[in-house]
């Protein structure tokens, strides 16, 4: 993970190779397959919460469930990710579309061919 010790500079993806995190969703949240995952953080700032980076998947679903402090844009740059609302609406985002999964999202993610997508992740303090 990048973590930038200047937070007035510029940070440009392509001067900066970060080390992927490989991971898959749990087993417990697995609708179906066990898709590998890599992420790429070239961006962080914990003083703003927020956390930004490329992302790519195997084909597979599982369910997600974003606090109520946290969203994330994307954009996809190669395949096609459906996201399943829980009121059963379906969202398809494929290579060339963005989207933005808003805090306290309850549904499902699924990837239907291996994706790549830029990705933009935000936690906001809530106040009482």
């Amino acid at each position: 993970m990048m973590v930038t010790p200047d937070l007035l500079r510029f940070v440009a993806f392509a001067e900066h190779a970060p080390v992927p995190v490989h991971d898959q969703p749990a087993a417990e949240r697995r609708v179906h397959g066990a898709p590998q995952r890599q992420t790429w953080t070239y961006f962080t700032d914990a003083m703003h919460g927020m956390e930004c980076g490329v992302w790519a998947c195997e084909p597979g679903m599982w369910r997600i469930r974003f606090a109520a402090n946290k969203l994330e844009f994307f954009c996809v740059l190669e395949g096609h990710v459906r996201l399943h609302d829980a009121d059963g609406q379906v969202h398809d985002v494929r290579a060339g579309e963005a989207g933005v999964i808003p805090a306290g999202f309850v549904g499902a993610f699924e990837v239907l061919s291996p994706v790549r997508k830029y990705f933009v992740v935000q936690q906001v303090s809530i106040s009482a």
